[in-house]
């Protein structure tokens, strides 16, 4: 290689080739389970070649999170039942929540940390935080950090 040795790359959706997306949507398909290989690549729109060339180097960025300890920040208004959705949704998720952290409301909004472990999640990150991001009363949703 040359100056440049980079082992991974992130890169924006739209700059990806087809096949490089439609081989994520293959192995999305697979890890829903009770399909074939073959079927997963025939719902994708792609060859078992093209599949067996790409499956071990191309992830969504949020499967690479799997395992870790992440944490999460939001910030909500400020009334009754908008934690315990977030959790909830977190919960559907089968992630592990260990710390939660929620400041004093001001101006009617507040702050919520919450940090998760992701190895038992029968979801992926994103799914999860898209079920997040559309609750009542949510006005920011970000992942803060991982480990």
């Amino acid at each position: 290689m040359g100056k440049h040795d980079y082992k991974f790359l992130l890169v924006e959706k739209s700059a990806v080739p087809e096949k490089l997306l439609k081989t994520v949507e293959a192995k999305r398909i697979l890890a829903k389970g009770n399909v074939t290989i073959d079927e997963a690549v025939k719902s994708a729109g792609i060859g078992r070649s093209t599949f067996y060339k790409y499956r071990d180097s191309i992830f969504p960025f949020y499967e690479t999170a799997k395992g870790k300890v992440i944490t999460l920040f939001f910030v909500v208004e400020d009334f009754s039942g908008v934690l315990l959705n977030i959790i909830k949704q977190i919960s559907n998720a089968n992630a592990n929540i260990v710390t939660i952290n929620q400041n004093i409301p001001i101006s009617g909004l507040t702050d919520i940390t919450i940090s998760i472990e992701t190895a038992g999640m029968t979801s992926d990150i994103g799914e999860m935080m898209s079920g997040i991001r559309v609750l009542e009363g949510l006005r920011r949703c970000e992942i803060l950090e991982r480990e």
